[in-house]
């Protein structure tokens, strides 16, 4: 999501790193805009779940959750990729500051946004806050071989696997990404290990921008009338910032205005317990069966009259003891295979 001035430039040699400054690259710009609409596609499903049109938990689960995380990658590479176009031979403050200040400003409006939108799930630290971020650790690395980035890089990738700790569970500490408990949020893009994609793009740019540049020619980097194909998504990469802030709200208003017309179906109740139910004893690696657990309790929460309680909220899972008393029994059950 850089702004268009990362990869405006002139036509300057750069001696230390052999990488070239040419103008505008239209391919880099297309292969922005691309993100763009797969990143649109997946939160127009994120906005039909939202609705009720698709099953919950569609959008956060399977291959539409790996579809996600290549997204934010592809971002994130595109950034660092842009950071050596714009940044070197000669690192240029006041395009930085501009830069970063576009960025960040657009990710505090994000997190405004969404704190009155979605309170409980605001946006704290997404791709864009973590661009941000990465934008400022990138600096350390313009002058430092590509190798020194991609060791880096894959370092921060490794970061999670191995470093966390209880220390960064507190909120103040969320965005480092080593918390053992994965904080609620619709957008969570912590700086590890989400720095490494744009590390590794640093280290693509200053190892192989030359050859790209050599392999593909000057009218194709700078996109001529013989791929006018790269036209829409080039535009789209130019402004990719402004795209991003306008497109979500564009697409919820759009499935609401269709809901207006034609609402999505009440989902049955004890389906949407038992998928949330599963879905959630998954995520905890419980070592049990979860479907003969979810199943269990289900059918004890009806013989006993209290699904429906709890299915409106009128019951408190964490404090009420009967709900306890279930769990604990079909735990059991689940773990014999009765």
């Amino acid at each position: 999501m850089s702004d268009h001035s990362a990869t405006t430039t002139y036509e300057t040699q750069m001696p230390q790193s052999g990488v070239t400054r040419p103008g505008r690259i239209a391919l880099l710009d297309a292969l922005r805009g691309s993100a763009l609409v797969a990143m649109a596609i997946y939160h127009f499903v994120w906005d039909l779940e939202l609705f009720g049109y698709v099953a919950a938990g569609t959008a956060g689960t399977g291959g539409w959750r790996l579809f996600a995380r290549l997204i934010a990658g592809s971002f994130l590479f595109l950034a660092g990729y842009s950071l050596v176009l714009g940044q070197l031979p000669k690192f240029r403050p006041r395009a930085f500051a501009l830069r970063f200040g576009k960025i960040a400003g657009a990710a505090a409006l994000i997190s405004i946004a969404t704190w009155f939108a979605f309170p409980d799930s605001f946006i704290f630290f997404g791709i864009l806050h973590a661009i941000a971020a990465a934008s400022l650790v990138g600096l350390l690395f313009l002058r430092l071989p590509a190798a020194v980035s991609f060791l880096a890089a894959a370092a921060a990738f490794a970061a999670p696997f191995y470093l966390r700790s209880p220390i960064f569970d507190t909120p103040a500490l969320w965005w480092v990404g080593l918390s053992e408990t994965v904080p609620r949020s619709n957008d969570y893009v912590p700086l590890l290990p989400w720095l490494a994609p744009f590390l590794a793009g640093l280290g693509v740019a200053k190892l192989f921008h030359p050859f790209f540049v050599a392999r593909l020619g000057t009218d194709q980097t700078r996109g001529s009338t013989r791929n006018l194909w790269l036209t829409p998504l080039a535009f789209g990469g130019r402004h990719s910032l402004v795209i991003y802030l306008a497109h979500q709200p564009l697409l919820i208003g759009l499935v609401y205005l269709f809901s207006l017309i034609s609402p999505a179906p009440v989902p049955d109740p004890a389906q949407a317990y038992r998928m949330n139910c599963e879905r959630a004893c998954n995520s905890a690696n419980s070592g049990i069966s979860c479907g003969r657990f979810c199943g269990c309790t289900l059918d004890r929460l009806k013989e006993q009259n209290l699904f429906d309680d709890l299915n409106t909220g009128k019951i408190d899972v964490n404090t009420d003891g009967r709900i306890a008393r279930i769990a604990s029994q079909c735990t059991m059950d689940a773990q014999s295979g009765d």
